[in-house]
């Protein structure tokens, strides 16, 4: 992992070491990731170790301890002493809050803070789902969705609207598809697949059952099966033949989180983009035919008229 640049560097900002961490965790390699596990478990052993002291208690090398240290957003083992250092000296909940923001709302926090929050969340929701997903992965995706006689779509819960709203999207540019959030009717349909389709499953965690079991059946019948998750560990993201990153470390709703639909609004933007690239003619075509459809239930756009005046109007009377 390399470190964060750009608006994500940026975003993580506001973030403490702890929850860099968490963020960061189920994409490091084994060695980056004992150091992280460590420091989950005792936030202060930067404080008492020094960089050669925490490699060994992880069984790695100082230069790991600086990969680890740049992956989660710092220079070096010198600023992630200065992280862990302000988390430990903090003694409020106000001032663990305003160092860990996204983790929990605070009851004393202003509009503004408040907004701050919702804003942090969501870019390092967007930015990290940027960094996790392998462009070519995605257009592969993409590829088999703009080539398939039928897609399924699976979720349940808060990831069943996410369903939904991919299966508009494609419909409208030609593609067959069919959004389930419901778990028998899912599985009849995911028994119905064959070669030429593909299905996909939407699940933040990875581990809802239904969902699961659905993804696991259309396999089974021959479907291409693509799971949006937001942990490549996960037992969903292990059934899949691709699994496609949606990551948000936010924390400061569970377990409603709005950042985590917004990383899979992200990837459902980015999937029918792409498919609809496959034959960019005969999708404008059918994007002007629907809007043409619906134009008549729109009220025309109409300037906004002075109102009359009663001198205006016995002008008008008389003239």
């Amino acid at each position: 992992m390399t470190a964060p640049e750009g608006p994500a560097a940026r975003a993580l900002e506001g973030y403490g070491a702890s929850s860099r961490i968490r963020a960061a965790l189920p994409q490091m390699p084994e060695g980056m990731a004992k150091i992280g596990t460590l420091l989950l478990e005792d936030p202060s052993l930067p404080l008492r170790l020094s960089i050669t002291e925490l490699a060994e208690r992880a069984g790695t090398s100082p230069a790991t301890v600086t990969r680890f240290c740049r992956a989660i957003g710092y220079t070096g083992y010198l600023a992630l002493r200065v992280g862990a250092a302000a988390e430990q000296g903090r003694s409020s909940a106000h001032e663990t809050w305003d160092s860990d923001i996204g983790r929990a709302f605070h009851p004393g926090d202003t509009a503004t803070q408040v907004m701050r929050t919702l804003v942090n969340a969501h870019t390092v929701a967007l930015t990290s789902t940027s960094e996790r997903l392998d462009p070519a992965l995605v257009g592969r995706v993409a590829d088999a969705v703009a080539q398939s006689t039928h897609v399924d779509i699976y979720g349940i819960g808060g990831s069943a609207g996410m369903a939904v709203e991919l299966q508009a999207r494609l419909y409208r540019i030609g593609i067959n598809a069919h959004a389930w959030s419901e778990v028998h009717v899912g599985l009849t349909s995911a028994s119905l697949l064959g070669e030429s389709s593909v299905a996909i499953a939407f699940s933040n965690t990875g581990r809802t059952e239904e969902t699961i079991e659905m993804l696991a059946l259309a396999k089974s019948s021959g479907a291409f099966a693509v799971a949006v998750t937001s942990d490549p560990a996960s037992p969903m993201a292990q059934v899949a033949d691709a699994h496609l990153t949606s990551h948000a470390p936010g924390e400061y709703l569970q377990p409603d989180d709005l950042s985590a639909k917004h990383a899979q609004l992200f990837v459902i933007d980015l999937l029918y983009l792409l498919a609809a690239q496959r034959d960019f003619s005969r999708t404008t075509s059918l994007l002007a035919a629907s809007a043409a459809a619906v134009a008549p239930h729109r009220r025309p756009f109409r300037t906004a008229t002075r109102p009359r005046t009663a001198a205006s109007s016995k002008g008008t009377a008389t003239a």
